[in-house]
C-alpha cells in the first residue's frame, strides 16, 4: 500500500534528483529501473530504487558509462557474459582516452612555447609531426 512517506512519485524524484521524468521512464523501458510499486497508475519509487537511480547517475557521469554497461553491471554474472569484462572494457578505454588527452595537451603546451609567430606553418617540431604522419 502506499505510504507518502516512505514512497516519493516519479515527479518528486525527478525533481529531489534533478533527472527529469521522461529519463526515469525511459531507464524503466531499458530495464535499468523499476518503481517499488504503483498506485492508481503512478509509479512510486521507495529508498532502494533512489539509491540504484543515484548509482546509475555515477556511473555515468564518473564511470563514463554507457547505459547498455550500466545495464550489464547491474545485471551481474549472467550466462552471456560478466560484468567485470564490461568494466574492464571500459577501463581501457579510458585509458586510450587518456594517453589521446596527454598527445593533445603536449601538442597544444608546445605550441604556447613555441618561439614562432605561426607555429603550423614554421614550427620544426610540428613539421616533423606532420611529415611522420604523412608517411605513415
Amino acid at each position: 500500500m502506499y505510504d507518502s512517506e516512505n514512497y516519493l512519485t516519479i515527479g518528486e524524484v525527478a525533481d529531489r534528483l534533478a533527472i527529469s521524468a521522461p529519463t526515469l521512464r525511459y531507464w524503466e523501458e531499458r530495464g535499468l529501473l523499476q518503481p517499488a510499486t504503483r498506485q492508481s497508475g503512478r509509479r512510486l519509487y521507495g529508498a532502494t530504487e533512489l539509491r540504484r537511480i543515484a548509482l546509475i547517475r555515477i556511473w555515468q557521469e564518473s564511470g563514463m558509462l554507457s547505459l547498455d554497461e550500466i545495464a550489464t553491471v547491474l545485471a551481474g554474472r549472467t550466462e552471456t557474459g560478466h560484468w567485470r569484462d564490461t568494466v574492464h572494457g571500459r577501463l581501457t578505454a579510458i585509458d586510450e582516452q587518456i594517453d589521446r588527452l596527454a598527445r593533445a595537451r603536449a601538442y597544444l603546451v608546445h605550441y604556447l612555447d613555441c618561439p614562432r609567430d605561426h607555429p603550423a606553418e614554421h614550427c620544426p617540431v610540428v613539421r616533423r609531426e606532420v611529415e611522420a604522419y604523412l608517411n605513415a
